[in-house]
């Protein structure tokens, strides 16, 4: 309740911000609304990457334009860099994304959601994992999009390269 609340202030305060959305419960949907947003926007970045790079673009410096405009995103930033760093040692683990998918799918469907990005994005992520890659970054998502076209993306060159060793 909002006077619970009020009253643990003092505690909350110590800890950081926090926001009262609602009853109890609704913090888990508040995560499971943020992995989404996350899960989705990592295989935007890595689609968007692919295809820059694809067409004879620059990777990197696709990124760094995209950081100043409308699609620029911490996933963007951070993961964006990751991506192009090939640098997938895990800070979150591609297998606790696809855990998180899978909870927002279960979600969706109690409250009788259909939720078809978030569908999408879970296969990609459950693909990666059949593939071997379930303890990379969750930004390795870009290794299952590039096992799918038969590319790596390569920065620097303004390209990408026949498929070599993910990793």
């Amino acid at each position: 309740s909002d006077q619970d609340v009020d009253r643990a202030g003092p505690i909350f305060q110590a800890l950081g911000k926090a926001t009262h959305i609602g009853t109890v419960g609704s913090g888990q949907l508040a995560k499971l609304a943020n992995q989404a947003i996350v899960g989705i926007t990592i295989g935007a970045v890595s689609e968007a990457l692919l295809l820059a790079a694809k067409g004879g673009a620059r990777p990197e410096k696709v990124r760094e334009a995209l950081l100043g405009g409308f699609a620029g995103s911490k996933i963007l930033e951070q993961h964006g860099e990751r991506m192009l760093a090939r640098d997938f040692e895990p800070g979150a683990p591609a297998r606790i994304q696809l855990k998180d998918l899978r909870m927002i799918l279960d979600e969706a469907r109690a409250e009788a959601l259909t939720l078809p990005l978030s569908q999408r994005v879970f296969e990609q992520y459950r693909a990666l994992q059949a593939s071997g890659h379930g303890d990379v970054d969750h930004s390795g998502l870009l290794l299952e999009l590039e096992r799918l076209n038969g590319v790596r993306l390569s920065a620097g060159t303004g390209g990408v390269d026949p498929e070599e060793e993910n990793g």
